[in-house]
């Protein structure tokens, strides 16, 4: 077990999926050129790290039962991230499930895409900061499980619109955004707030020893 949550490329993860929680979150306080720029240069690396995850066995016994976004949080997140992009949010995708019962491409949400692939990584991040091996051993099955079967897929999908946005010629710095009135005045002081309990929890700094 151990070999497996502290092998050399979990660790290599770990350290990206926490720079990309902190990207998102950092999301109420950004703009949307500075947004997408990071968004096109963090979320690849992100695949590369999930793809050389090394194999684990499913866990005879379920630990975890705990969910660290919650459904406030998650919104919170989207509405946010919804608000940064304005009408370039929504996009046309030919590349999923729902597909087989259509015969046009399916709108979605880069929003949504990115608060789904956030929620995924953070609750991992969460579990691995506890440091109790049998919930890490777990957190890792089901996230190496889930970028198989859901948020590695929704990393190449969401890619395609984040690069045209990226590098259109109009995308300028619109720091009138950063302050959307569609944001409820509390949004902040809410995700702020648990940005700071996140904080002090335990520091994985230490994996890398």
């Amino acid at each position: 077990m151990n070999q497996i949550i502290y092998h050399k490329n979990t660790i290599e993860f770990v350290t990206v999926a926490v720079e990309f929680c902190s990207f998102i979150e950092q999301a109420l306080s950004s703009e949307k050129k500075k947004f997408t720029d990071t968004a096109v240069k963090i979320l690849p690396f992100l695949y590369l790290k999930g793809c050389l995850l090394p194999e684990c066995e499913e866990p005879e016994e379920v630990y975890i039962s705990e969910k660290f976004v919650t459904e406030e949080i998650y919104e919170l997140i989207r509405n946010r991230i919804a608000s940064l992009l304005g009408s370039q949010d929504s996009y046309l995708e030919v590349f999923v499930s729902d597909m087989q019962y259509s015969d046009t491409p399916i709108v979605a949400y880069i929003s949504e895409d990115l608060t789904d692939i956030y929620q995924d990584i953070k609750d991992f991040v969460s579990i691995y900061r506890i440091g109790i091996e049998e919930q890490m051993y777990e957190a890792l099955y089901n996230c190496r499980t889930n970028f198989k079967n859901y948020w590695g897929q929704k990393i190449t999908n969401v890619l395609r619109p984040l690069h045209g946005i990226a590098f259109s010629p109009d995308n300028e710095e619109e720091t009138s955004n950063a302050s959307s009135p569609n944001i409820p005045d509390n949004t902040r002081s809410i995700l702020e707030q648990r940005m700071e309990e996140w904080k002090d929890e335990p520091d994985l700094d230490h994996w890398h020893e």
